[in-house]
């Protein structure tokens, strides 16, 4: 690559991508441990079938069965009325972040996010030559909303970028300080809420101020609570006006037939899925009162996802536990690690497996 005319701030850099082993236990991207029923998988080969028999034939490039779908499902699970016009779909969230940099980002532009969060946030600003900046959350992984507001008043980026809840840390946000970095700016304000549905009780979406605010976005994903992160599927809810900018920047014919036809089959079973992420949810808040019974931190969390700490060799934990067959994740916050939410089963592994390798560690004279 060195002697490629690449641009100078990709050089050296490796792509993308969290560990794909092949170990019987992952829990380290935060996907959805239970594969579709076997009633969606018969929907969706039936619409796929539908869509292949005209496959010589462009996709709908405005995905408007789609977006009416997704309009549908949003008024069920957060109570707010959406057009169809307002809602936008794209090739996983990963897409719409993208083309939200695209319209909005680039040269002479800046983006600032509240760090730690996810790590992709840089990613889509590189790609865009849209300046990247940070300012830190609290110790407890929470945003200081006076220090917010001053440093977006100080940098004044065209998009404030905040994930709700963010991801690795499961912190969600109040709408309060939505609205305080809305008025703070004349750019875009972002609330990422790719694990809202995995929300606990009486922490409201983002959806819900979207009428007031014309220059917020509220982006979602089917990867995680509808257990389709191979059909890669997200989607934005804004005003009419800014899903016209992200039109704008979108390749033709972006999402495909078959992407669309699976997408609809799986939100005509959303009520099925819906069950499967109340057990999800349950299995979280066990997880973490487990973690903290053994004395470990743990981040409140509102995602499919658990943070937990402190480590003074988090790598010597994760690593003893891959060697006992169960794979998480060691990005994020030093000290600290993210385990997925996984069945009733991996999680029994993961419980044993953590408790031997912290064991051993303490045999060594290593603690938490």
């Amino acid at each position: 690559m060195s002697e490629l005319p690449i641009r100078e701030e990709l050089r050296g850099i490796e792509p993308y991508g969290a560990p794909q082993l092949d170990v019987p236990v992952c829990l380290n991207v935060n996907e959805n441990p239970f594969p579709p029923s076997e009633a969606l998988v018969a929907d969706a080969a039936a619409a796929v079938a539908d869509a292949v028999r005209g496959l010589n034939r462009y996709p709908d490039r405005e995905a408007a069965g789609l977006r009416k779908a997704l309009a549908t499902y949003l008024e069920r699970e957060s109570g707010v009325t959406l057009r169809p016009e307002q809602v936008w779909a794209a090739n996983g969230s990963n897409e719409i972040m993208l083309q939200i940099f695209q319209a909005f980002g680039g040269p002479g532009r800046s983006a600032l996010s509240f760090a730690p969060t996810y790590s992709m946030y840089p990613e889509y600003a590189r790609d865009t030559s849209t300046a990247w900046i940070t300012a830190p959350r609290r110790d407890d992984f929470t945003i200081d909303a006076d220090a917010a507001v001053a440093a977006v008043t100080k940098h004044a980026p065209s998009v404030v970028l905040i994930a709700s809840p963010n991801n690795p840390t499961g912190t969600a946000v109040p709408l309060e300080l939505v609205r305080r970095l809305h008025a703070a700016t004349t750019g875009m304000v972002v609330v990422d809420e790719a694990y809202a549905e995995f929300r606990r009780a009486g922490t409201p979406s983002a959806l819900s101020v979207l009428r007031e605010h014309p220059r917020l976005i509220v982006t979602r994903t089917m990867s995680k609570a509808f257990a389709f992160a191979g059909a890669r599927v997200g989607y934005a809810a804004a005003s009419e006006q800014v899903i016209d900018a992200l039109r704008v920047v979108r390749l033709p014919y972006h999402l495909s037939a078959v992407t669309q036809a699976v997408a609809g089959a799986a939100l005509s079973h959303a009520d099925e899925l819906q069950a499967r992420v109340n057990d999800l949810r349950v299995g979280r808040d066990e997880l973490a009162a487990w973690l903290r019974s053994i004395g470990l931190e743990v981040a409140d969390s509102d995602a499919n996802f658990v943070l937990f700490g402190r480590f003074p060799d988090r790598h010597a934990v994760w690593q003893g536990l891959l060697d006992r067959g169960v794979l998480i994740c060691d990005t994020g916050p030093d000290g600290w690690l993210r385990v997925s939410v996984g069945t009733p089963a991996e999680m029994a592994a993961f419980r044993s497996a953590l408790t031997e390798v912290l064991g051993t560690t303490r045999s060594k004279g290593v603690t938490p």
